[in-house]
């Protein structure tokens, strides 16, 4: 029985030893060389812009692939450092791509300076990024937050590493640039490609214009409000004079200005005078688009505002005067906007009509996660 057993033991281990020789002779597969499986890809993109003036996309056009990895960087959490939040988390679609909260939420918990601005129409932007224009290129600004301490707080590297150990990043890299390399301006081109191709042109205002749609007489009176100009003289004639600050096809003068928030000793946050360095630039902040307004709150590069009621009452009778404040409003101050109840109604109704629905749901610019 004894030899019976070394017998079979042996002839096990010969059996072991064939299949390991035959194991070396094979040729084990090594890593998917994607390149070899997927092609650069570069049809364009069809941006449905309206009536909207063509936009100037400059060396970085907007391609179907390109938009395609940008949405995934831009709901992708491992650009946070705990891979807890991405920049949806703070730029929510159904808020416009704004955030419902005065101050945005980051890793740790830890809150941002200013109120989340909104992510639509920025091809349309001309006058740089973020509330004080630090950021001179759309893809300038998109890999800010990554870098802040107060929102992702990861860095660059850091990112490049998670995102290329990943097969659905090379395979899109490559689709979008024609390698699967990984590198921070590739992030940024594709991140301000995605944003870029997110139009918001689909409001009552819109269909207005192009006669689907009538106004309400709330609506139309409102609408007369906000393009009617400030006239103290004549008080039955006097309008909001909003489109001074908010004209245009975005609802935007492209500038920066101090909107008579505060008094100069209470101006705490310098605004543009940060980036530019010009003491007549202290608290001026970005000119923000009014489209999507009803969808924003809450309002002001820091979110004092809740309502869209605190916003009009701030502009009929609330501006403080400061060295910097813009001419047109501080002319304002003589009187206030004299606005009556019912004419803050019909200003407001006219601003709902700037929300555009469609934006909200659009599964273009939705988590593809």
């Amino acid at each position: 029985m004894k030899n019976f057993k070394n017998i079979n033991l042996g002839i096990g281990l010969c059996l072991l030893v064939f299949m390991l020789s035959k194991c070396k002779e094979a040729e084990l597969p090594g890593p998917i060389n994607f390149a070899d499986l997927v092609e650069q890809d570069e049809t364009p993109y069809a941006l449905e812009i309206g009536e909207f003036p063509e936009p100037d996309f400059g060396d970085n056009p907007l391609t179907v692939e390109g938009a395609t990895l940008g949405r995934m960087l831009f709901y992708e959490k491992m650009l946070s450092k705990d891979n807890s939040i991405s920049c949806g988390s703070c730029h929510l679609q159904d808020h416009g791509f704004s955030d419902p909260d005065q101050f945005s939420e980051g890793v740790g918990g830890s809150l941002g300076k200013r109120q989340a601005m909104s992510v639509f129409n920025t091809a349309w932007h001309t006058n740089e990024f973020f509330w004080d224009g630090r950021a001179h290129l759309l893809r300038d600004q998109s890999l800010m937050p990554i870098q802040d301490e107060l929102e992702m707080d990861e860095t660059l590297d850091n990112v490049i590493e998670k995102l290329s150990e990943e097969d659905k990043y090379k395979i899109q890299f490559i689709k979008v640039f024609g390698d699967e390399q990984i590198t921070s301006e590739r992030m940024s081109l594709a991140l301000e490609q995605f944003m870029n191709s997110i139009v918001s042109n689909q409001s009552k205002y819109d269909q207005v214009l192009a006669g689907k749609a009538t106004f309400s007489d709330s609506e139309k009176r409102g609408r007369d409000l906000f393009f009617g100009e400030y006239n103290p003289a004549f008080p039955e004639e006097s309008g909001a004079d909003c489109a001074h600050c908010h004209g245009r096809i975005n609802f935007s003068n492209s500038r920066y200005m101090n909107n008579g928030l505060d008094s100069e000793a209470g101006q705490d946050d310098i605004g543009r005078q940060e980036v530019t360095g010009d003491p007549n630039d202290k608290a001026k902040f970005k000119v923000t688009t009014l489209r999507n307004i009803e969808l924003t709150a809450p309002y002001m590069h820091d979110g004092r505002f809740a309502t869209l009621e605190e916003v009009v009452d701030h502009y009929n009778d609330g501006i403080i005067v400061s060295p910097t404040i813009d001419p047109a409003l501080e002319y304002t101050t003589q009187t206030g906007l004299m606005l009556t109840d019912q004419d803050k109604a019909d200003l407001i109704a006219f601003l709902k009509t700037l929300t555009d629905e469609t934006l909200a749901t659009d599964e273009r610019y939705s988590d593809p996660n």
